[in-house]
């Protein structure tokens, strides 16, 4: 994100990167060589799109002078490996447990998530309304996921967005964690009857209707 912002913009986040208890309108004009009120215009821009926030203030030995922050957003505008580092350890489970462990491994860690998400979802009993609302919760987390018209009786969810797709290109077996997880949300065995990292257009879950 940071490689969109203009250049000013982005040597002003730097700085706050490098000072984490912050700086002001002064320290900042004097590190970017501008004015202070080229500073504020910047600081206004940042603040709004939410990657700058205000901190504490500092005495002066006049009016207490207002220090700038990166907020959690602005700090994840830098760049992050965690795709890199997410391979690395499923690389280290699969040599050290091989398929099997890893697939065992991605379902007890489904299970810890599955319980998490239990707790959002509203007490039904109607197992179409329980998949619909764990489709609007994959929604919310990245997968751009709908409940699809249902074919034959069977509640499917249609998934536009893989949030492992990089993962799962180099290591099939990511694919056995959303299959584990929507199992374990719902009760139901699901199957998986299109996938994006095997060429498909989009993921598409199907739920058995047999509980």
């Amino acid at each position: 994100m940071v490689g969109v912002i203009r250049d000013r913009q982005k040597q002003l986040l730097r700085h706050l990167l490098r000072n984490k208890a912050g700086l002001s309108v002064d320290e900042l004009s004097r590190n970017l060589a501008v004015t202070r009120t080229a500073v504020r215009q910047h600081l206004a821009a940042l603040m709004r799109d939410g990657l700058v926030g205000p901190g504490a203030t500092r005495p002066s030995g006049g009016r207490p002078q207002q220090l700038y922050l990166l907020t959690d957003a602005g700090k994840e505008a830098f760049p992050r490996h965690y795709s890199w580092f997410a391979q690395l350890l499923i690389n280290a489970m699969s040599r050290e447990h091989g398929t099997a462990g890893l697939r065992a491994r991605l379902g007890c860690i489904a299970s810890a998530v599955a319980a998490q998400l239990r707790g959002r979802l509203s007490e039904t009993k109607n197992p179409r309304q329980k998949v619909q609302q764990l489709a609007a919760l994959m929604d919310e987390l990245g997968y751009d996921a709908h409940l699809a018209k249902e074919v034959g009786g069977a509640a499917t969810i249609e998934a536009n967005n893989c949030v492992f797709h990089e993962l799962a290109m180099k290591n099939p077996q990511i694919c056995h964690f959303d299959l584990a997880l929507l199992s374990a949300t719902t009760g139901r065995r699901v199957e998986l009857h299109e996938c994006m990292a095997q060429g498909g257009h989009m993921c598409r879950f199907r739920f058995a209707r047999n509980a």
